[in-house]
């Protein structure tokens, strides 16, 4: 009897066939987040950029040359604000999207709940904030939420308190510490002392607080 199956000399070319259209498959798909990434020139060991946003695009320029180094797009959305902290250069997009590059690919994504209206709204005045080389705050009204720069860790989120909505245009650095201001509801029950709200890289400044351990875990 005749066998259903293709014999072993056939088999070898339909294998040999079936990877190239897996890869094509693979390469077709379309990228996380709608991400496009296109790098113009890659630089060695240089953590110094001049960046640059417009309606649909941020794009990163050699301070010495004034070309292009590399331009990150989202189509369809566009970056609100951007900030760079050595090897990452951090976006805030409009859709609540936070994203890190690196100048060859995007390192890590992360989204904000709830914040996409007040967002369209108010804009990113003052949500990207640095609280050392290392650290990331993303500051909402109704929360703040940290993460470490290199990998996108999530290190600690701290909610407003309730009747109040932080103010992240208002925030000032003092040192060390960046002192948000929490502006409370007039009947809310907090006190004056809780609507300025002082934080660095380990959360809340609090007395005999334990330390978080922000750096990268040892291998």
């Amino acid at each position: 009897m005749r066998s259903r199956f293709p014999t072993a000399p056939l088999a070898v070319p339909l294998a040999l066939l079936t990877v190239p259209v897996l890869l094509a498959a693979h390469q077709a798909r379309p990228a996380p987040y709608g991400d496009r990434f296109t790098v113009h020139a890659r630089v060695e060991h240089s953590t110094a950029l001049r960046l640059h946003t417009t309606k649909g695009a941020v794009t990163a320029y050699d301070p010495e040359t004034g070309g292009p180094r590399w331009t990150h797009t989202r189509p369809g959305h566009r970056p609100l604000a951007v900030l760079h902290a050595r090897v990452r250069t951090i976006a805030l997009w409009e859709d609540g999207l936070v994203t890190a590059t690196d100048g060859d690919t995007v390192r890590w994504h992360r989204a904000l709940p709830n914040a996409t209206a007040w967002l369209a709204d108010h804009g990113g005045t003052g949500v990207l904030r640095l609280l050392d080389p290392r650290m990331l705050a993303v500051v909402t009204p109704d929360r703040v939420t940290a993460y470490r720069i290199v990998d996108g860790d999530l290190r600690w989120v701290l909610p407003a308190h309730r009747g109040c909505a932080f103010a992240p245009g208002r925030a000032v650095r003092h040192g060390a510490t960046l002192l948000l201001a929490q502006p409370c509801a007039r009947d809310s029950d907090a006190s004056w002392t809780s609507q300025l709200v002082p934080v660095d890289d380990l959360g809340r400044v609090t007395p005999h607080r334990r330390p978080l351990g922000n750096e990268l875990p040892r291998r």
